[in-house]
């Protein structure tokens, strides 16, 4: 009750936000603020809401699937997000010197997994971030905007808005009321909608009852499809290799909202304790010093895939090797029927904006 009497005050806090907000956005669609449109073709990747929605899982589904053929040559596919929590300004190219402090989380997180197959770049300014990018590197013919909905200086040729099953923007108002960077309304800039971290076993008829929610808000031929995440098996920090051994966990998260993982992790292992930290949440060496000293005899310590390269990071090479110490690969996993047609869209895009 008291959490529900604090949102009615803050409602009107809401109103005047969003009303900025749509000031804003009027501003950009009326010209009188100006958008970047790239040479190169342009996918935005983001949310109407504060928090996790799976953003880095879907730059990874696109990576995956632009970026990894054998018929495409390394380095013409980049990635490119503000880098959140990182100590520099600027853009940069990542490179096997940068640390999670020096371009952010997850930006390292996707170097380690995809470079040198893909180039992965951070800058506040994404327009003359583009714009560097391509004199540095003519041969980029695709960048990947993580986290840039509401970064309006620059047009995208392709929007994707995803939302979080769990957090349904339609039933949620602006900050601080709620948890949306702007109205509902926004919704109409995008071109596709990924409802995600759904159920796998979620009914047909609940996925319509869900799209009729969001039909108000967005435009009519807009399409929606529904993914939910994969977690994969545990990887050894020190060999890079997964395992299927592990039994009894310590989990440590640093997310926006690590319920979904919790749930997963207490059902496929025997979770005795779970540590969690703030979104993006830079670890110190006395704290990891105190998640070991705690770490229960015959017990792992189960992280996620943009912890592990802060927490390893922390680590000398001795203790690499002698602990037991993993990281949890994530996935975008669509639900069946949905990735098809997910792909159809993106093939009918791509040759749209050519």
């Amino acid at each position: 009750m008291k959490r529900l009497g604090s949102k009615w005050l803050l409602l009107p806090f809401s109103l005047v936000y969003g009303v900025v907000m749509d000031i804003r956005n009027w501003l950009f669609n009326s010209h009188l603020l100006r958008s970047y449109w790239p040479s190169i073709h342009t996918i935005c990747v983001g949310n109407l809401t504060v928090g996790g929605t799976g953003k880095t899982p879907m730059i990874e589904f696109l990576i995956k699937r632009y970026a990894l053929s054998k018929e495409v040559t390394p380095g013409v596919t980049a990635t490119l997000s503000r880098g959140y929590g990182r100590q520099t300004t600027g853009f940069r190219i990542a490179t096997d010197t940068d640390t999670a402090s020096t371009i952010g989380d997850e930006p390292l997180q996707l170097y380690r997994k995809f470079a040198p197959l893909v180039r992965v770049c951070v800058g506040e300014r994404r327009a003359g971030a583009i714009q560097v990018l391509v004199s540095h590197h003519p041969e980029t013919k695709q960048v990947l905007l993580d986290d840039a909905y509401q970064h309006r200086a620059v047009q995208p040729h392709l929007t994707i808005l995803l939302m979080d099953y769990n957090r349904p923007f339609y039933d949620d108002y602006p900050f601080p009321a709620g948890r949306l960077r702007e109205r509902r309304k926004g919704a109409r800039r995008a071109d596709v909608i990924v409802v995600t971290k759904c159920p796998t076993d979620l009914f047909t008829t609940e996925q319509q009852r869900i799209s009729e929610k969001i039909r108000p808000y967005c435009k009519p031929e807009t399409p929606i499809f529904f993914a939910g995440l994969q977690y994969g098996q545990p990887v050894s920090f020190e060999s890079r290799q997964a395992v299927t051994n592990l039994q009894k966990v310590v989990l440590v998260s640093g997310l926006a909202n690590a319920d979904l993982l919790e749930y997963y992790v207490d059902q496929a292992y025997t979770l005795v304790k779970h540590h969690r930290f703030a979104d993006h949440y830079a670890y110190s060496r006395d704290e990891l010093d105190s998640i070991l000293t705690g770490l229960p005899p015959a017990t792992a310590l189960l992280t996620t895939e943009k912890d592990w390269v802060k927490l390893d990071g922390l680590l000398s090479p001795g203790e690499r090797t002698t602990l037991p110490l993993y990281y949890l690969p994530v996935a975008m996993q669509f639900l069946p029927g949905h990735e098809q047609g997910f792909n159809q869209f993106l093939d009918r895009s791509s040759l749209k904006n050519r």
